[in-house]
């Protein structure tokens, strides 16, 4: 299954009906958690989808919503010392050569 295929899918299950410019919401996410931190791409891209529904926006429409929002996001002041939570280096164990076949998991 594809991105393409998945995007149908999640349309039937959201019943929605709506075309999507997969490139223009991905730059958006990319730029987000680039400029302004990773957790924001998908807050941003929510909030684009978000307007462009309260708007009846068209393609030409969304594409503008975009551009504003990705404006705001290259333009993003962020300290250049500020470290993303999850780019802190955690120690994490070597048990490459622990057998893990006959482990057992409980869903959560």
């Amino acid at each position: 299954m594809n991105l393409h295929d998945w995007i149908d899918e999640l349309c039937d299950v959201l019943d929605v009906e709506t075309e999507v410019d997969e490139g223009l919401v991905l730059d958006l996410a990319r730029s987000a958690a680039h400029d302004v931190t990773k957790v924001a791409a998908p807050i941003t891209t929510y909030l684009l989808g978000f307007a462009a529904g309260a708007q009846a926006a068209n393609p030409q429409q969304i594409e503008e919503l975009a551009g504003r929002a990705q404006a705001l996001a290259d333009g993003w002041d962020r300290p250049p010392d500020r470290r993303e939570v999850d780019t802190f280096d955690d120690v994490v164990p070597d048990d490459s050569g622990v057998d893990h076949s006959t482990d057992r998991y409980e869903d959560a």
